[in-house]
């Protein structure tokens, strides 16, 4: 499941916490309160000498990081690869950190859609927000997965070194000099692409949600059944004639390996993984969050060497 709805923003007194659910109707009622939060945030912000940056999804914050150095505070708020992302829960810290970021960046494309109401709820005159679904020129309704494309982190860190740049002129030459070493770092992970690319392009595989599609289409692989993972992507349940088949491809052999979402799962989902592995179809796991420790070039390569291995295990 990809998409983040978020119907109340509601204020828990008892545990102090900002709780998130389904439309954002009720944002308007905890104005006065979010205001005092929002005025300590920016006058700390006013006091601080590094620019700060928030990030949505913590891949996003890692390419700020690399960019950013040392010089610049840069704070994810979706970071846990072990938890759904999809359970998303505010609290005053994420809103302070919000009220007092210099740049934010998220992926738009309703992907995170609650964003655009936290922005609503701790504006800043001077903030630049990065949207990368514009970047990229994607729209509601694509496939919002923008990180698996290899083109848009090097079009991201680019956006951001300039707008590091403009926020900071000082430290504009260390910038874009991170910038470059970024950019050259990652065609390791171009370089893998290719290789996976020349001897695999064509083959198929299967997937329960589209996680992977941007890059799977750059390795030139095709991905079947994309009916079923838009239901599954979607919270809703795919048909009986996609489920069925979704499984056929499975028990014949039609697909060399099955991509699944390790975060979020189904009965649905877990049936499809059972069917895999008594067929002796190799599953590998994706996540939708950089894990803990590695940064976006590591977390790329690691799935990418995970699904060649598949490949290149013998068919059957």
């Amino acid at each position: 499941m990809t998409m983040f709805r978020i119907d109340r923003f509601e204020l828990d007194l008892a545990s102090g916490r900002n709780v998130c659910r389904g439309g954002m109707t009720a944002i308007g009622r905890f104005a006065a309160v979010l205001a005092l939060v929002l005025a300590m945030a920016v006058g700390a912000a006013g006091q601080g000498l590094k620019p700060s940056v928030v990030a949505a999804e913590n891949f996003y914050g890692d390419i700020a990081r690399q960019i950013g150095g040392d010089g610049v505070e840069v704070a994810s708020i979706l970071s846990n690869p072990d938890q759904d992302p999809h359970l998303f829960e505010t609290t005053p810290t994420i809103v302070r950190q919000i009220a007092a970021a210099r740049i934010v960046i998220f992926n738009g494309a309703d992907y995170d859609a609650w964003m655009d109401k936290l922005l609503k709820v701790a504006p800043r005159v001077e903030r630049t927000v990065l949207t990368v679904a514009e970047l990229v020129n994607k729209k509601a309704g694509d496939n919002p997965h923008f990180w698996y494309d290899p083109a848009t982190m090097p079009t991201l860190a680019r956006a951001l070194a300039d707008t590091l740049g403009k926020a900071d002129p000082a430290h504009a030459a260390d910038y874009a000099a991170r910038l470059e070493t970024l950019l050259a770092s990652l065609d390791r992970v171009s370089a893998k692409i290719e290789e996976i690319r020349a001897k695999y392009a064509g083959v198929a595989i299967a997937a329960t949600e589209p996680v992977f599609g941007y890059m799977a289409a750059a390795l030139g692989l095709k991905v079947r059944n994309e009916r079923f993972q838009m239901a599954v992507m979607n919270d809703t349940e795919p048909s009986a004639r996609d489920i069925a088949a979704f499984e056929q491809d499975l028990k014949e052999h039609k697909v060399r390996a099955l991509l699944y979402n390790k975060q979020t799962g189904t009965k649905l989902t877990q049936r499809m993984l059972d069917i895999a592995r008594r067929a002796r179809i190799p599953v590998v796991g994706v996540t939708e969050t950089q894990p803990m420790g590695m940064s976006y070039q590591d977390w790329m390569l690691m799935q990418l060497a995970d699904l060649h291995k598949a490949l290149a295990q013998p068919s059957t």
